[in-house]
C-alpha cells in the first residue's frame, strides 16, 4: 500500500472520493506512523463453538466501511486525528484455520465422551501463539506512543492488548463489556484461551484491572453468574433484562447507564462483542441471542463514557459475522467508526459535541 502523510489523508477524506482498490478503513491510507490510533486486524476463531466467519471479519469490516460517510453526530472529525488499520496477518489466519479444524474434533470427541488430547494441545498451543502475536504487535504501537484497538476475530483476540495495557499503564484500570454473554468460562470445552473464557483470563492475568462492568447479558451459566458475584466490588453486570424491564418502566438511558459507568475507575478499556446488540444488527454472528441493545443504545453508551470524562485507553470489537450481503460488517463498520472516535475525544484529541 502507498501511504498518505495525514494532511493528504485528512484531504482526501473530506473530498469524500470513491474508495480505490486497496484503500484502507474509512478509505484511508494513513501511514501509520502519523496516527493517533492503530488498529490491529486479528483473523482468529479457533475456538468458536456455534457460527464460523468471525476470522474474515477485519478484512469485511475494511471494506464495508468504505461506504462509511465520515462525518459523525457525537465526535467531531474523528479522522483528522489519524486512523490507521495496519495489514491483516495472512500467517495468523492461516493458523486460525488450522486451529479451527483441530478443535472441531476436540468438539467431536467431546461429544461421544472422550477427549482428543492432541488436538487440544495444538489449539492451545496455537492459542498461545495468537496472544504474543496480539502482544508483541500492541507493544509495539503503545511504545512507539500510539492508542490501539483490536479489530477480532473471535472474543479471544484482544488477550494480548489486555496484557499489553496492563504491563504498560501506570494506573489500573477498569473494562467497560458489551456482550450477550459474560464471557467468565474456565476454560470452556477444554480450550484454555476459548472465546468465552475471556475475562475469565483476564481478571486472572491482568492485576491492574480493577473493574468489570457488563451490559447486554443475557446468555450465561451458573458458573459464570457465581463468578461474577465473587468478585464483588471488582465486577457489576446491567443484565438485559433488567435494562429492558427499567426502560420499559420509563426510565431514561441515562438512568439506566448511570449507576454502571459511574462505577468504572477514571481509565477504561472498551470490549465490544458485536453479539451484544439484538441479532438484526448481527445476524451472522457466531452465537446471536434475541435481545440486547439496540445500535443506538449502544451508540450512546459509549458516548455517556466519553462525557463522563473518563479516559478511553483502548478498545476491541469482535465477532463481528461473515455476511455475503455485508449487513454485519457494514454495522460492524460503524460500531468501529464510533469506538474510534469516543478513544480519541476522550483523549483531546477531538472534540466531541
Amino acid at each position: 500500500m502507498s501511504y498518505r502523510t495525514l494532511e493528504e489523508e485528512i484531504k482526501v477524506l473530506e473530498l469524500g472520493l470513491p474508495p480505490q482498490e486497496g484503500d484502507g478503513f474509512i478509505g484511508g491510507r494513513l501511514d501509520p506512523k502519523e496516527a493517533s490510533l492503530v488498529l490491529i486486524p486479528v483473523p482468529w476463531e479457533a475456538t468458536v463453538s456455534f457460527g464460523e466467519g468471525t476470522a474474515n471479519a477485519p478484512d469485511a469490516i475494511r471494506e464495508e466501511s468504505h461506504q462509511l460517510d465520515v462525518e459523525n453526530y457525537h465526535y467531531i472529525k474523528p479522522y483528522v486525528a489519524g486512523i490507521a488499520m495496519l495489514e491483516t496477518d495472512k500467517q495468523l489466519h492461516k493458523l486460525s484455520d488450522m486451529a479451527r479444524e483441530e478443535a472441531k474434533k476436540v468438539i467431536e470427541a467431546l461429544e461421544s465422551g472422550s477427549i482428543n488430547k492432541e488436538s487440544l494441545k495444538f489449539v492451545n498451543d496455537a492459542s498461545n501463539k495468537l496472544n504474543s502475536s496480539v502482544y508483541e504487535k500492541s507493544i509495539e504501537q503503545l511504545k512507539n506512543g500510539k492508542f490501539v484497538a483490536v479489530v477480532g476475530g473471535d472474543h479471544s483476540c484482544p488477550l494480548g492488548l489486555i496484557k499489553a495495557l496492563n504491563d504498560t499503564q501506570k494506573e489500573s484500570f477498569g473494562i467497560l463489556h458489551v456482550d450477550a454473554h459474560h464471557d467468565l468460562r474456565e476454560a470452556y470445552e477444554g480450550f484454555t484461551y476459548s472465546h468465552a473464557s475471556i475475562f475469565y483470563n483476564t481478571m486472572k492475568e491482568c492485576d491492574k484491572v480493577s473493574k468489570l462492568v457488563q451490559f447486554g447479558i443475557r446468555d450465561y451459566s451458573l458458573e459464570e453468574a457465581s463468578r461474577m458475584i465473587e468478585y464483588k466490588e471488582k465486577g457489576a453486570c446491567l443484565y438485559d433484562s433488567n435494562m429492558q424491564a427499567q426502560l420499559a418502566s420509563g426510565k431514561s438511558l441515562e438512568e439506566v447507564f448511570s449507576p454502571y459507568i459511574e462505577q468504572l475507575p477514571k481509565n477504561v478499556y472498551l470490549s465490544i462483542d458485536i453479539d451484544g446488540l439484538e441479532p438484526l444488527n448481527c445476524p451472522s454472528t457466531g452465537t446471536p441471542v434475541p435481545g440486547g441493545l439496540r445500535y443506538s443504545e449502544l451508540e450512546y453508551l459509549i458516548f455517556m463514557v466519553v462525557k463522563s470524562g473518563r479516559n478511553i485507553i483502548g478498545f476491541d470489537l469482535c465477532e463481528v459475522g461473515d455476511n455475503p450481503n455485508g449487513w454485519d460488517a457494514n454495522v460492524g463498520a460503524r460500531v468501529l467508526y464510533q469506538l474510534c472516535g469516543a478513544l480519541l475525544a476522550s483523549q483531546n484529541k477531538i472534540s466531541y459535541k
